[in-house]
Order: C-alpha cells, then structure tokens, then sequence
C-alpha cells in the first residue's frame, strides 16, 4: 500500500467520523426511532394468548437493528465516487436478484402467495429492498449528467425506463407496496432533477385517468380538460409526445374495466373496502376496521404499553409490521402517534436539508431518492391504518417488523450521510 493510498483511506475515514459528529441529530434520532420500534414490536408480541410467530420477534428485530448499526458504519466508509462509479453494476445485479426471485423467491405469513422474499439456508431477505437503493444510484449518476432540467417527454425515457423495469419485476412477485416505493423514488427524483411540475403531472396522467375511469362522467371531464391542456402547455411538447399523453391516457380509461374484471374476488373487496369497510366487515374490511378501532379507541395518552386490547386479543392482523402504527395509536394515544409523526417528519426534513446543501449533483439525487422511498413508506403505510389509502403491504420505516428492511434503510442512511460529507 502506497503511502498516498494510505493517507486517502485516512482521510476517508475521518470525514465519516466527522459526519457523525456533524449529523448527530439525524443518526440518533433513527436509532432511538429503531429501538422504539422493537419497542413496539416485543409489544405487539404481548398477546392473552401467546403465538409461535411473535413471541421472540422482537429479538430478531434487534438482532437485525445491531448488524444495521454495523453496516451504517461500514458503509459510511465508502467514498462518495464509489458509489457513483458501483452504480450501474449494482443496478444490474439488483435486477438480477428481482429476477431470480420470480423463479426461487418465497412468501412469508399472510403474504405466503407471493415471491418477494429468498431464502438460503435459513437466511431471508427480500431483494426489492437491495433493488431500490441500487435503482436510486443507478438513476442519480444518470441525472447528475445534466446541467438542465428536463423539458419534454421524450426525455423522461431513460429515467423511466430505469425505474420501470424493477418496478414491473416487484409487481410481478406481486408486491404492490414495494412498487409503490419505487414510483416515489422516480418522482421525486425527476423534480429534484430540475423536471417542472406540469411534466410530471402530464407523466402521471395515464395512471390517474385509471383511477378516475371508475366513473364514465368524472373520466371524460378529466380527459377533456387534460386534452384542451396540451394545447396551452407553456413547455411546447412535440405532436408524437402530446399523442402519446392521449393515447396512454385513452389505453388506461379503455383497460380499466376489463382490469377489474379481471382481478380476483379478494382483490376487489380490498379496494371496495376501501371506500366503505361495512361491505365485507368479517373479510376484507376486518383490518381497516379494526385498525380505526384500536387507533381511536386510544384516546389522547393510549391504553398503556403493551396493555391494547385489540393487540392482546389479537384483533389487529400483521400487527407487528404492516399494522404497527395502529399500536402505536391504541397503546400510546393521540400524544404517541403525534411524536412519531414528529420524528418521521424531523428525518424527512433534514434530508432534504441535506440534498440542498450538497454541491455534487450525484450526492443531492441520491439523499433525495431515499427521502422519495422514505415519504412514500411513511405515507401509505400510516394512511392505510386510518382509511386514507386502500391496503397494502408496505412497512413503516425503522418501527415494522423486518430484517432485511431495517438493514437496507440502515444502509440508505449510511449513503444519504456519506455522500452529503463528501459533496
């Protein structure tokens, strides 16, 4: 080893140790929010009648929360460049492994239907997790090539693209939480990269005339009004690009029918509860329902840590990681939840800070992409606990149940604060 080489290394890792020093706040505040997590989880454990599959989670959730702590270290020891220059060859074997998973992946408790998870010799963990921080590096050294913003659709495609192929691979498994995070990542991204706001819009549109096409009256004035909006769109778009904005906008309004059709019954009743729980209170609608229960029945200060009653009589389904939050409200009240909406919005907010104080292009994309991942697990995991989006399988970062999701948003942070010290 060279001398120069030795001196760099060094170097190396002080910055990283000063970044604790100058980042305390936001590293110990995800620690302590991680062991208030298995906190929560030993909590919801607690059951009048004990079950095999809770009793000792919290352990492993520890157990997981230390080899975090490691990685944290160990990967804020990586310089900023090699994450810019490991960025395409982790996106490709973060493909890899979505792919591989399709062919030998597993399911786990009430997802035993799906192929999110791999397991080797008793070691699980779930691919998509590794995939989204390789999507969002794999996207930032693409982005950060750019002086400019961009201004039309077409160039949107390599972005897209990006984020779409790991994206259809998750909802093959079929994890729709999960892809729910990767189109976070890809729109937050976009705006950070300088995409005006009506463009994104104009790129969202065909999965909102989806949405919208439930209703024949409600989906033709959309669609009216998005069409007479291309014409005075100030970013001038290209007559194929405004036929294709129509085109994938009248393909969404055509398949949805024939797309409800042909879901399963199940599928139907999640998204049939979702606008009114009472149609199927015993089946579908249970966990909304007594999700509400247990959240409003806390009051303001909460029944008392561990002490929920629909917790101990095991009335909350996945109440140890999709469902945590819904603790949280029964054992710990209006004041609890309040906190922990304080502390995920304190984390979120100092990201941002982070991205905008960081002169490296590549660095700010990357901080921003794990705040895009971040926002989007935050809103729609707490938002289907209290009726606000349909359900669906997505943890609630540092606090659900989850291994191999701790470790990577153990990991995330590593990189998030690596790569603003070295901006």
């Amino acid at each position: 080893m060279t001398e120069k080489t030795s001196h760099e290394e060094a170097d190396s890792t002080m910055r990283f140790f000063r970044a604790w020093a100058v980042t305390p706040a936001l590293a110990f505040t995800v620690l302590a929010l991680s062991v208030f997590g298995v906190g929560m989880i030993y909590s919801a454990g607690v059951l009048n009648l004990p079950s095999p599959v809770t009793e000792d989670i919290w352990q492993r959730q520890l157990s997981w929360l230390v080899l975090g702590v490691v990685a944290f270290t160990a990967v804020g020891l990586v310089p900023t460049r090699w994450f810019e220059w490991a960025a395409l060859p982790a996106y490709v074997g973060g493909i890899l492994l979505l792919m591989v998973t399709l062919v030998i992946g597993t399911g786990a408790g009430t997802a035993a239907g799906v192929k999110s998870w791999i397991s080797i010799a008793g070691f699980r963990f779930q691919p998509a997790e590794v995939a989204k921080i390789a999507t969002i590096l794999a996207v930032a050294r693409l982005l950060s090539t750019r002086r400019e913003g961009f201004q039309y659709l077409r160039e949107l495609l390599g972005p897209v693209a990006l984020v779409g192929l790991p994206l259809c691979l998750v909802v093959l498994q079929p994890d729709l939480g999960t892809a729910l995070a990767f189109i976070g990542i890809l729109f937050t991204m976009l705006y950070w990269g300088g995409t005006p706001i009506p463009l994104l819009i104009l790129l969202a549109s065909p999965g909102l005339s989806l949405i919208l096409s439930y209703d024949l009256i409600v989906w033709s004035g959309y669609f009216i009004l998005l069409t007479l909006s291309l014409f005075f769109y100030r970013y001038r778009l290209y007559l194929v690009e405004s036929v294709a904005v129509v085109l994938a906008n009248l393909a969404a309004g055509t398949v949805a029918l024939p797309l409800w059709r042909s879901l399963a019954d199940y599928q139907k009743n999640r998204l049939l509860v979702f606008l009114d729980p009472t149609v199927d209170p015993r089946g579908a609608g249970w966990q909304i329902i007594q999700s509400k229960v247990a959240i409003g029945s806390g009051g303001l200060t909460g029944k008392g840590f561990t002490a929920g009653p629909q917790k101990r009589l095991d009335f909350l389904p996945e109440q140890h990681t999709d469902f945590i939050f819904s603790v949280v409200g029964e054992e710990l009240g209006f004041l609890g939840t309040s906190a922990l909406i304080l502390v995920f919005a304190f984390i979120l907010i100092r990201l941002v800070q982070l991205a905008a104080r960081a002169a490296d292009p590549f660095a700010g994309l990357v901080i921003f992409g794990i705040f895009g991942a971040w926002i989007t697990h935050v809103f729609v995991n707490i938002g289907m606990t209290v009726g606000l989006v349909p359900i669906t399988g997505i943890p609630l970062p540092f606090v659900s149940y989850g291994g191999s999701f701790l470790l990577m948003s153990w990991v995330a942070l590593a990189v998030a604060v690596r790569v603003s010290k070295d901006a």
